[in-house]
Order: C-alpha cells, then structure tokens, then sequence
C-alpha cells in the first residue's frame, strides 16, 4: 500500500487520529493533515453546469472512411484510414447532476477531435433541431425547464407557457415527447451537430455541413412507463449501460455522416420552401440533400477518473480548426460566447490546461498567470509584436473568404411570418400509429398539468402542424380530465 502524504509530499504519521490536548481534546489547530483534509473536502465541487449538468463520458477514435478533401482541408479528413483521438461527453439538458438518466429531455452529444490542428468540439444534441432559434431567449427557455423560483418545483406550467407563445419550438416539442425523447441509454441514439457548419477546402470554397452520428447499434428507445421505472430504481442507468458496455469490449459506434449545400443551393431552397437554412428550428431534407458518409467514431475507453475528465471536460463550439467554420445561424452564434465563458467561470481561466482539455499538438500563446497555471510559457514573450500586412491567409477564419452580409443593423423579428408548422406536421405524419398514439399520450400528460389557456393555445399549434395531430392531443387531454 502507498504511503499516504499531505498534498505537498510530505509523510503522513495518523490518518485516524486527530492531534488533541489529551484523549478528550479539543483538538489543535496545529494539526494541519486534518486541517488541509476539511478545506480539500470542502472544494471538492466545482459549479455543476447550468445545463447538460448529468452527464457520461468516454475517449474513443475517429476514422476517416470516405474521401471529402474535396469539400474541406482539414488534416483530420486528409486520407482514408487515417484516425484521430476523441472523447464524447454524453448527458441530459435539464436536471441537476443527481437527476435519473431516463428523464423525457434531449440528450447532449458534445464531441471533441484531438485533432494535428488543435482541438474541434462539435458540440450538439441528439436531436437535429433546437426549440430556439435565437439565443437572446435560451436563458427565459432554461428557467422555464428548471425550478419555480418560489415553490423550488419543476412546472409544467411554465415550460407549455413558454412553448405555447413559442410556436418555433413545435418542432423540437413533437421530438422530444415523441418515443425518441427518452432513448434507451446513450449507445442507441443518434447524435447531431445540430447547427448548420461550414467546410472550406484548399480553394477557399466554402460548402455548408450539418453533421450526423448515426448510431450502429440501432436506435432503440424506453417507454414512457419504464423510463420513470428505471429512473426510481436505477437512475443512473445510461451511465452503468455505457461504462460497461466499454469495461466489456462492447464498444459503441456511430456512423459520420455530413449534409451539403453551396451557397447557390441555399439561396434556391430558400427561395422555394420559404426556410432559413441557418434556422436551427429547421432540418434540411434528406430528399434535397442525402447524406455522405465520412467515417465512423468508435468509443473504446472509459475515462479513469469522473471528475478529472468527465465533469472537467470543457468544450465550445469556438474550437475549430483549419478547413471548418461557423455560420450566420443566430444560436450558435450566441453559444460560440456563452460556451466558453461558463467554462471560464465553471472550471477556470486555465481551463484547457487539464488533461482532457489540453490540445494534443504544439501549441504557443501569450496567455500567462492566472489560478493554476501549468504551462505558463516559461521565458517566452508573453506578447506579439504589431505586425504590419494583416494575416497572411486573407479573409477571416481559417483562410475562408468569408461571408456575404447584408442590410441593415437592427433587432428583426421574423417570428409572425416564419413556417413554424410544415415541418413538424411532417414528422407527425412519419410516425407509425403507435409512435402517434405515444407522442400524444406523452404531451397529453404533461400538458394537462398547464392551465386551459395554456392548453388552448398549445392545442392550436398542433392542429396548425396536422388536424390530428391537435386534435389527438386535445381528445388525450380529454379522456385524463374525465377518467375514472
């Protein structure tokens, strides 16, 4: 056994015995084993996230499968077979970190690539759309999922007040309480980018992406009866199903697939659909623009220690490397700020310092000082001369030429004109008869705890997306008022 010391090295005489005048005490402040154990104990948290707060992880590989160089010059695709190092934090949005694992909520799927370049976080969902399609309102969305600031309660109350007076959100409100809203640990659900991306090749043409992981094990999904089962006897059940799936030498995989489009299809597909396709309450379909596959994401080794790199690991949209870019699209513009900040705040300045977090490649910055400092740059400058010509790339970015801006600077509301509903009525009438029976019972559940105004108003977004759809959840609402 390892003898124990203090955490500056030094031997520790009796981890059992408090220093005390005589058997009895009181115990002596001079006792600085004891003392250093209680302050240890005492930080041993750091702040829980404001969301995806319950979460697994895991390190695994990237493999190339498909030639795209065509479309990007990021090295990570450069040839076929070539890999690259990940890690994948999987997690709820809504609860706190002792919430169950089978909650009806989307499930976040935020992927880092160890990338030659630095790091790339592609930092989506299980889900290809959001309930938002501006960021300005994601803080009012999230008080709405957590709890009433007087009874300490989760309301239903206000998350319908919120959707019903945001029809943008119907989309994503019909997939998460459709049978995919509790998915059956995170091995068998896909994962998505979910924002619309860019990929510039060596010409510095840029081609919109939107990235899926389609899972190889199947999309397999919980009932709404044993969701709320497992989450009272087993809550962290989709922890225990990853960690030893892997421990066993099962280890999940995902197809990589990308969507296109160049900016001359935009432009034509938005004219004929009347849809943004920066607009993340939207998904692009895959009649218009099928999927090509990249490559396939393996995750093959737990971490060793939870908090180290679980509950550290600290990802942002912001990290992209040469060859990928953003887009217009207002959330994640909102989240390429609000992601790193809360790392800053949540972990530290020196966030990227830690294992999980530090790039896996060379790299140089003036960064310097600051609460844990490891590598704080030795003797070399921590400045960078003024530099007369620009950056030798052109444009912004990664050497893309940029994006074509225009009008007027301004706060548009494009909210009363949007199509909110053709394309949730789709995926309504994709659903097999069971899958509406159970998207509507789920709703119906939930929504019956709102009060009638709020009901009607709901009610009159699904009738506008389908006439059964509306009336399915109405006729529900019905039967749960009435049984008995």
């Amino acid at each position: 056994m390892t003898d124990l010391t203090t955490a500056s090295g030094i031997p520790v005489p009796d981890n059992q015995n408090s220093i005390t005048a005589g058997p009895r005490g009181p115990v002596l402040l001079h006792d600085f084993h004891l003392i250093e154990k209680l302050q240890h104990f005492n930080r041993e948290r750091i702040p829980e996230r404001v969301v995806h707060a319950k979460g697994s992880g895991a390190y695994g590989s990237f493999t190339v499968t498909h030639d795209i160089s065509k479309y990007t010059k990021a090295r990570l695709f450069s040839e076929v077979g070539k890999q690259t190092a990940t890690f994948l934090r999987f997690s709820t949005v809504g609860g706190e970190k002792g919430s169950a694992d089978t909650e009806r909520d989307p499930r976040g799927f935020a992927l880092r690539f160890y990338t030659e370049e630095g790091n790339w976080d592609l930092v989506g969902n299980n889900t290809p759309t959001f309930f938002l399609k501006d960021g300005i309102k994601f803080p009012d969305f999230i008080h709405t999922q957590k709890r009433d600031p007087q009874t300490n309660l989760k309301s239903a109350e206000n998350m319908w007040d919120f959707w019903s007076r945001a029809p943008e959100s119907l989309h994503q409100v019909t997939i998460l309480f459709s049978s995919r809203g509790t998915p059956d640990g995170y091995r068998h659900m896909d994962g998505f980018g979910s924002h619309t991306y860019s990929l510039i090749n060596a010409e510095g043409r840029l081609h919109w992406v939107k990235w899926h992981f389609k899972t190889l094990q199947g999309i397999r999904n919980l009932s709404a009866a044993e969701a709320v089962r497992l989450a009272g006897v087993d809550p962290d059940y989709a922890q225990r199903d990853l960690f030893n799936a892997i421990a066993q030498g099962d280890y999940p995989r995902w197809s990589v697939e990308i969507q296109l489009m160049d900016d001359e299809q935009r432009a034509a597909w938005e004219a004929r659909t009347g849809w943004d396709a920066f607009d993340l309450t939207k998904v692009w379909p895959q009649g218009d623009f099928p999927r090509i596959k990249v490559g396939i994401l393996e995750l093959n080794r737990n971490p060793d220690n939870y908090h180290a790199e679980v509950e550290q690991a600290a990802l942002s949209p912001s990290n992209i490397v040469p060859g990928l870019g953003y887009s217009p699209d207002k959330m994640l513009q909102a989240r390429l700020f609000a992601y790193h900040d809360a790392q800053l705040y949540r972990v530290g300045a020196n966030h990227q310092h830690l294992p999980v977090n530090r790039p896996r490649c060379p790299f140089h910055n003036q960064q310097r000082d600051g609460a844990m400092a490891i590598a704080n740059g030795g003797a070399a400058a921590n400045y960078d001369p003024v530099r007369s010509g620009g950056p030798a790339t052109g444009g912004f970015g990664h050497g893309d030429a940029g994006w074509h801006l225009e009008g007027v600077a301004g706060r548009y509301d494009t909210r009363a004109t949007d199509d909110h509903f053709t394309q949730a009525g789709n995926l309504f009438r994709l659903l097999d008869e069971e899958g509406k029976r159970n998207l509507v019972t789920n709703i119906a559940g939930s929504l019956s705890q709102a009060d009638a105004v709020t009901q009607d108003r709901q009610i009159a977004h699904f009738l506008r997306a389908d006439p059964a759809y509306g009336h399915g959840v109405a006729e529900a609402i019905y039967a749960l008022a009435n049984k008995g």
